[in-house]
């Protein structure tokens, strides 16, 4: 068995609202679109199915207390140096309420290398 081809890497996980705007748009729409445009390797928004934050008002999907707010994650993987470089972005969109959080990781490559060498 061959050892998988690793690399350290930098995880931004944005945490909003899923009603939180910007401009007439959703924030976490917001952040994948902009993410897209600065290049980075991807992003993926996962819909907690219950939560609470700041407000500590609990948010659930549950039928007899429907939320319009649920938690909402936003999370990119990708190189130190460029998630450190959107960080701008990200303070400019959720600078009304949201938590950032970085982790160091190590990403374990399978696959296709066409894809990581762009």
């Amino acid at each position: 068995m061959t050892t998988p081809n690793t690399e350290r890497a930098l995880r931004l996980t944005v945490f909003v609202g899923e009603s939180d705007g910007w401009h007439h748009r959703p924030v976490y729409t917001e952040i994948v679109h902009r993410a897209h445009k600065a290049g980075l390797s991807g992003a993926s928004v996962f819909r907690g199915i219950e939560g609470f934050g700041a407000s500590s008002m609990i948010h659930t999907q549950r039928l007899l207390s429907l939320s319009e707010d649920l938690p909402v994650a936003v999370v990119i993987v990708d190189t130190e140096e460029r998630i450190r470089a959107f960080l701008p972005i990200v303070e400019e969109l959720v600078a009304d309420g949201g938590l950032v959080v970085l982790d160091s990781c190590e990403v374990v490559h399978y696959g296709d290398d066409r894809e990581r060498n762009r």
